[in-house]
């Protein structure tokens, strides 16, 4: 028994301690963090206005043209491989820019969330009596002020468990920015494994830290669901 638990360590201590190799997890948990959270910010704040433009479109008549170029934006990002967006982000948008790796996969990825989080959001808008809206507009408020205070936080509320689910997969989507040079956690595990042949431990390392990720955010979403019940 003791043979084979310090069989074990040797394994662990080989994969992730000897010359320092858990700093390559470390710096993968760092890179897919702050990817996760900027494309977070870029896809909610995309996802935002093209969900208004098309809600404004359909109640008012009005961003007709720009309506359809969202469309048209939303079909494509949803009907194309993320991977894809990433390399034609990397590979030919950005090809002869000096902008770090990071940044550009914080945007590919914002990009790719912003289409799924601007459905998301058409719905929870759809969901909502267009008798709202004439109340709003009854009541002396003009469409922009019905819009924010009536129409947009029910609208976020009804959306939110889709919302959450959306952002966790983005975090295990993150798994993919290897293929633009960006040490993740993913490319972390895949490094240290080229060096040591041993690919035990940094795969189930890092599948366990993508599983705390995924867990914490899903229970952070939950709680301020339960917040927004108890004020309702």
């Amino acid at each position: 028994m003791s043979e084979w638990l310090n069989g074990i360590y040797n394994d662990f201590y080989r994969s992730v301690i000897y010359d320092e190799r858990y700093k390559l997890i470390l710096e993968g948990l760092g890179n897919t963090i702050i990817i996760a959270i900027g494309a977070v910010i870029i896809g909610i704040l995309l996802g935002t206005i093209i969900s208004i433009v098309k809600y404004t479109n359909k109640q008012r008549g009005k961003f007709r043209l720009l309506n359809k170029i969202f469309d048209i934006y939303v079909n494509i990002i949803r009907g194309t491989p993320s991977v894809l967006q990433l390399m034609i982000m990397y590979y030919i948008i950005f090809k002869t820019s000096t902008v770090d790796s990071v940044i550009i996969g914080m945007i590919a990825f914002g990009i790719n969330s912003s289409a799924y989080v601007a459905e998301i959001l058409r719905s929870g808008f759809d969901s909502i009596d267009d008798g709202q809206v004439e109340a709003g507009l009854s009541l002396g408020l003009s469409f922009r002020q019905t819009l924010k205070h009536i129409i947009v936080p029910q609208a976020v509320k009804i959306s939110l468990p889709s919302m959450g689910n959306e952002f966790v997969t983005l975090i295990k989507e993150t798994a993919i920015a290897g293929y633009i040079g960006i040490t993740d956690l993913t490319k972390a595990s895949d490094i240290i494994a080229s060096r040591t042949y041993e690919y035990f431990f940094p795969l189930i390392l890092v599948a366990l830290i993508y599983l705390l990720l995924t867990t914490t955010v899903s229970k952070l979403l939950k709680r301020i669901e339960r917040k927004l019940d108890v004020n309702d």
